[in-house]
């Protein structure tokens, strides 16, 4: 059954993001990072935590190293708030779909307004 390890990463992404917003206070990571997915095993025991940083990529490296210190604080905020018997480990990875959607919808308007594509990527 695949619906309690979906519900437990939906809850997981709704209160990192507050973790992150109101009790983190890294200035490398606030206001820096946005929870865009979370994936857990069917067993609960590892959480995947899917963060999109807008800036370039030696600053994005910073911030997932911050995340990644702050990762055992993370998991002790959560464990009252889920409920669980056992807290997943968790680990912080980089999505790249927002900028991906940024550099598309970028290309997109210079087609539209016909300025000429460059061949950066």
């Amino acid at each position: 059954m695949r619906i309690r390890p979906e519900r437990v990463a939906q809850s997981i992404r709704r209160e990192v993001t507050d973790i992150l917003e109101q009790r983190v206070r890294d200035p490398r990571v606030n206001g820096r990072v946005n929870v865009t997915d979370v994936e857990v095993t069917s067993d609960l025991s590892f959480a995947r935590i899917y963060v999109s940083v807008l800036a370039d990529a030696a600053e994005r490296e910073r911030v997932l190293a911050a995340l990644t210190q702050a990762a055992p604080f993370v998991r002790r905020e959560l464990a009252p708030r889920l409920g669980l018997r056992e807290m997943p480990e968790i680990r912080f990875m980089f999505d790249p779909s927002i900028e991906h959607g940024a550099r598309v919808d970028e290309l997109l308007r210079k087609l539209r307004e016909g300025e000429p594509l460059d061949d950066e990527k």
